[in-house]
């Protein structure tokens, strides 16, 4: 039976192979491609050489639309896994309850990106109306927090939902060791629980950090990038530049500012994963 899976199992991937391939792989080396060309649609690109690298590092709106991202990226991370972490930790103490409140924090992760921004400008916007300040005002953080607002409040259930599972394997015989030799609850935690939790940890940092970086349909919602480009991110500057400007030229630009932004993600990603797996422990 062991052979005869090893023998078929080719077949039983190959579906998702070529389904990974023709929608990822394929279209990747294509914008690759088209990022060194102008063009209106794919049967009519014009190669132009490194030109449309050197327009994207000239483009103000790039420049000021990577800072926000990383901006925005540090503390939205921070504030999620360090919430969705300290919720883990209350609701895996056997408190009354707990399932309700699991389902309830996770919800919101349920509800689509568009949906969200638009619920939360409404309601930022009427609390914002109580003292005449409006969300989108020149040179008012609303829009920045407005966004991390939203991003926390989408993301926490989900990632408290790994940290839960993370901190359920936690072997109690480690816990009931470190309490007989009069480690405290504190040093339990960061001793124990957190070092046998760094999978999860990874895990969640990963997510969150992606999920910042490739921020889109909230931005769009929420906030447009205004006023004047100041709540733009990567992703909504790149969209904005390829459908929202005319011209061969900037759809050109526009993938040119794809394929840095795609760099960008990957090489951070795998800079987090191999530095929060270096202090993952083996069980």
């Amino acid at each position: 039976m062991e052979k005869a899976l090893k023998r078929y199992s080719p077949f039983f991937v190959l579906p998702t192979l070529v389904a990974f391939i023709i929608g990822f792989v394929i279209p990747f080396f294509e914008g690759m491609y088209l990022s060194f060309c102008q063009f209106t649609t794919v049967s009519n690109a014009k190669l132009v050489g490194f030109s449309n690298y050197i327009q994207v590092f000239k483009d103000a709106t790039f420049k000021d639309s990577f800072g926000f991202t990383v901006a925005f990226a540090v503390v939205s991370i921070l504030l999620i896994n360090i919430i969705a972490f300290g919720l883990a930790l209350l609701l895996t103490r056997k408190l009354k309850g707990t399932n309700i409140f699991r389902t309830i924090f996770f919800m919101p992760n349920l509800i689509g990106g568009i949906v969200l921004g638009y619920i939360w400008q409404i309601l930022i916007n009427c609390v914002l109306s109580l003292v005449g300040q409006p969300l989108l005002a020149l040179n008012s953080p609303a829009g920045y927090w407005g966004l991390i607002i939203l991003m926390c409040w989408q993301q926490i259930g989900y990632m408290m939902i790994i940290y839960i599972a993370g901190l359920q394997n936690v072997p109690d015989d480690l816990i009931e060791a470190a309490q007989i030799d009069g480690a405290s609850t504190l040093r339990t935690l960061f001793s124990v629980k957190l070092p046998m939790v760094m999978p999860s940890i990874t895990i969640c940092v990963f997510l969150t950090l992606t999920n910042s970086f490739k921020l889109f349909d909230q931005n769009l919602a929420l906030t447009g990038g205004d006023p004047n480009h100041a709540t733009e991110m990567l992703a909504l500057n790149i969209y904005n530049t390829f459908y929202s400007r005319a011209g061969m030229q900037w759809k050109g630009i526009g993938q040119a500012k794809a394929v840095i932004f795609c760099i960008i993600v990957i090489a951070i990603s795998l800079i987090q994963l191999k530095a929060t797996r270096s202090k993952e422990v083996q069980q």
